[in-house]
């Protein structure tokens, strides 16, 4: 059965249809807005227009058109919105409504637009073609960063590994290794030993006793620290001699105490009192 576009292009349709319109005129609308100088003739075609746009807002709807039919009825809307624009501005200036203000934006919202790209608009279906589907796909928004006090909340004694031990695990861990090392360097050693024996001989192995006798002996003079101290303090005491007169601590008291007389005497005292006062100290004998 051939499709109702295919039965409106027969002969028979074609003539019933300029039978119907015999007698009358139709006319075009103008290319460009600023050609129109009739303001109902303005109004006329925007609402052609604006009927235009709804109907193909309608098709783009149905996503099994395909993607180049669906992109192309996109470009078309797009278009027809661009020339409403143009006649909204022809209707002002001929001292009409101003419809950008006032009138109604129903299809305008029915659009999308591309962050970055202003004018153009996605209806329908075209919004989920591929290549568009990412571009409305926001980002996440990332976390926000943690300030310094709130970082230095999770830092306690752990953070810096002073409770390593404390389950248990790490000291028996540690313990065996160290066995191990140790038996490592004492297997080293009586190689390296057994090797410088082999090739010095008995002037060796006599160096080798005497050097174990002297790390190994435990003696009994053997004194502590605090003890070796105090003997080198004792010696200290005893080897040091003063070559001059060193003065004793109320030496130096008494002597603090006679500068700050002077001081205080310069100070207050007038030339005469210091004058008297010097006589008599010259009378006592002081």
């Amino acid at each position: 059965m051939a499709r109702n576009a295919e039965k409106a292009m027969t002969a028979l349709a074609r003539f019933r249809q300029a039978q119907l319109e015999e007698g009358k005129v139709k006319e075009r609308r103008p290319f460009l807005a600023s050609e129109c100088n009739e303001l109902p003739k303005a109004e006329k075609w925007r609402r052609q227009i604006i009927s235009e746009i709804s109907k193909k807002v309608a098709q783009i709807q149905n996503a099994g058109l395909g993607e180049f039919k669906i992109r192309d009825l996109n470009d078309e809307i797009n278009k027809l919105l661009r020339e409403k624009g143009h006649w909204e501005v022809r209707i002002k200036e001929l001292g009409g409504p101003d419809y950008r203000r006032v009138g109604p934006r129903m299809l305008d919202h029915e659009g999308k637009e591309v962050p970055g790209n202003r004018g153009y608009k996605y209806f329908g279906a075209a919004k989920d073609l591929p290549g568009v589907r990412e571009l409305f796909e926001t980002e996440p928004v990332p976390p926000p960063r943690k300030t310094r006090a709130e970082l230095m909340k999770d830092i306690d004694a752990e953070y810096y590994g002073y409770r390593d031990e404390d389950d248990g695990v790490l000291v028996p861990l540690e313990q065996e290794y160290e066995k191990q090392v140790i038996a490592e360097a004492v297997e080293k050693w009586k190689a390296e030993r057994e090797s410088r024996l082999s090739a010095g001989g008995v002037k060796d192995t006599e160096e080798e006793e005497e050097e174990e006798e002297h790390i190994y002996a435990v003696r009994d003079e053997e004194q502590s620290d605090d003890e070796a101290g105090e003997a080198m303090e004792g010696e200290d005491a005893q080897s040091f001699f003063a070559h001059v007169a060193v003065p004793s601590q109320k030496e130096i008291e008494e002597a603090l105490v006679r500068r700050k007389k002077m001081e205080l005497l310069q100070k207050y005292a007038s030339e005469s009192l210091m004058a008297q006062s010097e006589e008599a100290k010259t009378l006592l004998g002081l």
